[in-house]
């Protein structure tokens, strides 16, 4: 089994030694549950440094009012024992009151302005906000060289990149790519929340993604390019919340020509929120 650790002290003794030796190390943020997509993040650890560390912790700030904090799946033993497969070094495995001493209602937040108020944000008031104050906390207790995030959260990476660049944290943030079952859904922990006939339904996300590039690369009208999309979506059963087409730094585009540009969708099936992404001049994944 992977070596674990519960509290700050334990965690940075454990550090120290690493880095007395002179290693190089990588942390993995996840909220646990962890399927082949969290495995992968952890493979890209790897590569780019000597040790790894995980965290797995359930961040009660990101939650909001409609969405159940306690009704989110918590699997620390099978969390321990992929991460020790996949090859990770140490999982820190913190209690809320580890993370929020004070307490999570008291506890100082971090905003990202803009990136915070767009797409994910405006459906989800307050969800970036506890994401950075998460991560800025995890990375002062590791202080990591390097840290791995997914693309398949794109928004929540733009947002982390920016907060680590204001902030001077000396910490290269390293994306890993979008991880999907073989008829094209992006891995996550909600898809196992999909009825059978749903699970058949949900690839229609990824379909549209690429439907929406290819239109894009015509010069069709952007904003006709969405509503089709948002159009297609609900008649496969979607409630969506959105399809848009954003620049890298999610800044709407003038015209589809432009390069950098990404398809985003966000939408519910059923009781599933799902969300995914596809770079427009990227790999077809």
């Amino acid at each position: 089994m992977i070596r674990t650790v519960r509290s700050i002290a334990e965690l940075r003794a454990h550090l120290a030694g690493w880095r007395d030796q002179g290693h190089r190390i990588a942390l993995v943020p996840t909220m646990g549950n962890l399927h082949a997509g969290h495995h992968s993040l952890i493979e890209l650890a790897k590569q780019n440094a000597d040790k790894v560390v995980a965290s797995v912790f359930v961040n009660p700030t990101q939650f909001g009012p409609s969405e159940d904090f306690a009704r989110y799946p918590r699997t620390p033993e099978a969390d321990a024992e992929g991460l020790a497969q996949a090859g990770c070094d140490l999982l820190f495995l913190p209690s809320v009151e580890t993370i929020y001493p004070l307490g999570a209602e008291a506890a100082v937040r971090i905003r990202v302005p803009g990136l915070a108020d767009v797409l994910e944000g405006t459906h989800r008031p307050g969800h970036f906000d506890g994401v950075a104050t998460v991560v800025a906390r995890l990375f002062n207790m590791v202080h990591p060289d390097v840290a791995i995030f997914g693309r398949k959260d794109y928004q929540q990476l733009q947002v982390i990149k920016h907060m680590a660049k204001d902030l001077a944290f000396a910490i290269d943030i390293v994306p890993g790519p979008t991880m999907r079952e073989a008829d094209g859904l992006a891995m996550s922990s909600r898809n196992q929340y999909l009825s059978g006939d749903e699970r058949k339904v949900a690839v229609e996300i990824i379909r549209n993604l690429r439907t929406m590039r290819e239109q894009a690369a015509q010069g069709l009208p952007l904003a006709g390019v969405e509503q089709e999309a948002v159009e297609r979506l609900g008649a496969a059963g979607f409630a969506v919340d959105y399809a848009a087409i954003r620049r890298a730094d999610l800044s709407p585009p003038a015209a589809g020509n432009e390069i950098g540009l990404l398809g985003l969708i966000a939408a519910r099936l059923g009781r599933t929120r799902l969300i995914d992404n596809l770079e427009f001049d990227g790999p077809d994944h």
